[in-house]
Formats: C-alpha cells, structure tokens, sequence
C-alpha cells in the first residue's frame, strides 16, 4: 500500500508534526500539575525536603531498587556516581563514543580518562567484546549507556566487570523504565544515573537528575556529596558539589511519573505502527529500522531509524521543508569532538560509532503522536526519499526485527 493511499484512509492533514510536543503533554494533565506545584508554594519549602524524599522512595520502588538519590540534573547524577566510587585522575572508564555529549564530558570531569570502544550497530549501544578488549589495569568502571531507551546487552558486562573488579554506571538518561531480562535499567550495575530533562519520557519542568544504586554505603556518600560533601552541622569530611533536586521538580515529577508506563505503552504502540506504516509504504528496503529488544522493553525515548547511501542530511531537510519534526543524534561522535584531541582518536577508528553519526535520523515518537500524525510523517518521509533519489539500499548488515508488543 502507499504512503497516499495510508493517509487517505487515516484522514491525515498536512499540518506541522514536531519533534515533541510537551504542550499536548501538560495540557491533559494540567490540573495534577499545578496543584502539585501550588502545594509546594504554599510549604515555601523549595530545596529537598519531603517532596523529594517522597519522589526518591517512588523512584526506588519504580526501578526495584533500595536507594535514589536526587540531584540537580542528569550530568551531575553522572559526576556524582564517579565521584562516589572514588573515580579519578589516573583511572580509566570505558563508554561509548556514540552517545550525548555529558556521558564522556563526566568522566573527563573527574580527571579520568574515557576510553572508547565502537558500537554495536543493530542497537546502538556498547558491543561487549569492543568492551572487553579495552580493560587495563587502570579501568576501574564501565559506562554503558542504554541508548534511545533500550537497555545495553548486560549480561557480557557483567561478566567482564566481575572478572576485573570493575564496577557499572548505567548511563539511563534516556532509558526510565526501560528493562533487560526482567530487570528495571537502574538496577543492572553499582550505580545508575537518570536525567529528567524536559524532553524525557519522565520530564521535568527543567532540569533534574537521580543516582540508584542498591549499595548503602554508595548511597550515603552521595547524599553527602550531593551538599558540598557536608555530614551535618557544617562538618564537611570532602569536598562535593552544590548538586540538590528542587522541591518544585520533585512535585511535577511525581505527577508525571503516575503516566509513565501508560506513556511508555503508547510509544512502543508508536513504533510498532511505523514498522507497519513504513512497511506499507515501500520504505523499510530504504532504511533499517530501530527493532524491540529480546531481552527486554525498549521505551523509544528516540524512534531512529537509519538511512544509508549517504543521503540522510537530504532526507531530514526535505523533512523539514514538509514540516515534519526530525532531528539527528548524534552527528558527530564523541571520539572526533575538539575538546577530545588529546586522546588522539583519528577518524575511521570506531566505524559503527561513525556510521551511526551519519546515518540516524530521528523522527517523531511521542506518546501523544497518534496515527494520522504517524501518517503524515511516513507521507512526507516517503517524499523526502524519492527526492534524494534512493527508494532502495542495501541494508550492510543483518539484524532481527521484531514488532513491539
């Protein structure tokens, strides 16, 4: 079936579809909102508090773990975690290339030394083998990173982690509620971090961020370290940082987070209609298409299917002149940043990583997106497609697709 006849049965107009659509969010849950907010005004009571002890315990319970810990955002959840595990000049933690800048720019942060390792190019996160090569006798962490909202293969990892006394810092920024083979991500390595950006799928009203770990010790520290390393009482035994999650967060998040599965279900509904539209519409010989995990759920934080032959940047601007949402992560990776050099990567050192960077492209997947929105995109991005040129590549390598339940 083509993409015309798709949007003639759906009754798709040609109106703008963004990227994401926060407004279309608030306003069906306006009410909890501001009467969340409203009650924290009227406490005055804007920094920690009950409302983040109590959005902290919720967060515990959701992940299954024993401890979270907030803070005043996703890159600071990240430097904290380092911190906790006494990470530092010398050390060296394993990540990935392919990836948001503040995973790297932590570790760097801290005086370490972020090593990189390529991809697994069917999803995007950690290939283990790449991971298991790159242990020295100074790498003391993992960093996998549970890119687009689906977790990274743990299982090689914690194998490598527990022969060489290493620890994992779940990079889950992108990935709340997200699981690998029954397990929340959060509970899959010594320390996760999670950010609550608005543009998450539990996102705040700016920014915010939560450490989780099940480990006590790990746990109090960063709740010293979170306020400037101080015990109580002004006795500060380190030096922390001024990393604390408002009060004014914590309310809206807690709204939000009785809508997160519902909101998780209806993206995964998203992406499994667009493998059915897409389908439908002559593309998925175009492009490889995101896939759900086997091991687990995929919560598409990003919905990002890959367009080779070199013409994706002229796909996404015939999708913005459609006016269709798109955008690109990551166009460059992290290895090949300025800021980086002194490492001394070089390109064509981690190909999938750099392929990756030149092939994603992002489209539309928020809960509230709906199918003749959905149609519309495919319309335009079926388009965009025969502008470039290219109906038909062929797909470098072979991955399972399986549609999302």
């Amino acid at each position: 079936m083509s993409a015309e006849n798709i949007l003639s049965i759906s009754g798709s107009t040609p109106d703008p579809v963004p990227l994401i659509d926060l407004v279309e969010q608030y306003d069906s849950i306006r009410d909890e909102v501001r009467a969340a907010v409203d009650q924290v005004f009227e406490s005055q009571k804007f920094v920690l508090g009950d409302e983040v002890s109590d959005f902290e315990s919720e967060i515990a319970q959701y992940c299954d773990a024993r401890h979270a810990i907030g803070c005043a955002s996703g890159t600071d959840a990240l430097i904290l975690a380092l911190m906790a595990l006494d990470i530092g000049p010398g050390d060296e933690v394993i990540t990935s290339p392919f990836t948001f800048f503040a995973t790297a720019s932590s570790i760097q942060r801290v005086g370490a030394k972020p090593v990189f390792v390529d991809i697994d190019p069917a999803t995007f996160n950690l290939d283990p083998a790449a991971v298991e090569a790159a242990v020295t006798d100074r790498t003391k962490a993992i960093m996998p990173v549970h890119l687009f909202g689906r977790c990274a293969e743990m299982e090689p990892l914690w194998r490598t982690a527990v022969r060489n006394g290493l620890a994992i810092v779940e990079d889950a920024a992108q990935a709340i509620g997200a699981t690998y083979r029954g397990r929340h991500a959060g509970v899959l390595g010594t320390l996760a971090c999670f950010s609550f950006f608005p543009t998450k799928n539990l996102g705040g009203a700016g920014d915010g961020g939560m450490i989780v770990t099940d480990d006590a010790d790990l746990a109090a520290r960063l709740r010293r370290l979170r306020v400037h390393g101080d015990a109580g009482r002004y006795q500060h035994l380190e030096v922390g940082l001024n990393s604390r999650l408002d009060a004014l967060q914590a309310a809206v998040l807690r709204v939000k987070l009785r809508h997160l599965d519902a909101w998780t279900t209806a993206r995964r509904a998203n992406a499994a209609r667009y493998k059915d539209l897409l389908g439908q519409a002559g593309l998925t010989e175009s492009m490889h298409l995101p896939h759900d995990s086997t091991e687990g759920r995929h919560v598409f934080n990003q919905y990002c299917p890959r367009i080779p032959g070199g013409t994706r940047d002229t796909v996404l601007s015939g999708l913005h002149e459609r006016q269709i949402g798109a955008a690109i992560y990551y166009p460059q990776p992290l290895h090949l940043q300025p800021c980086f050099a002194e490492l001394g990567h070089k390109p064509g050192e981690f190909p999938e990583a750099e392929r990756a960077s030149a092939e994603v492209l992002a489209l539309p997947i928020y809960a509230e997106l709906g199918e003749a929105r959905q149609c519309r995109v495919v319309q335009a991005l079926a388009d965009s497609v025969a502008d470039a040129g290219r109906r038909s590549w062929t797909i470098p390598f072979d991955t399972p697709r399986r549609r999302a339940a």
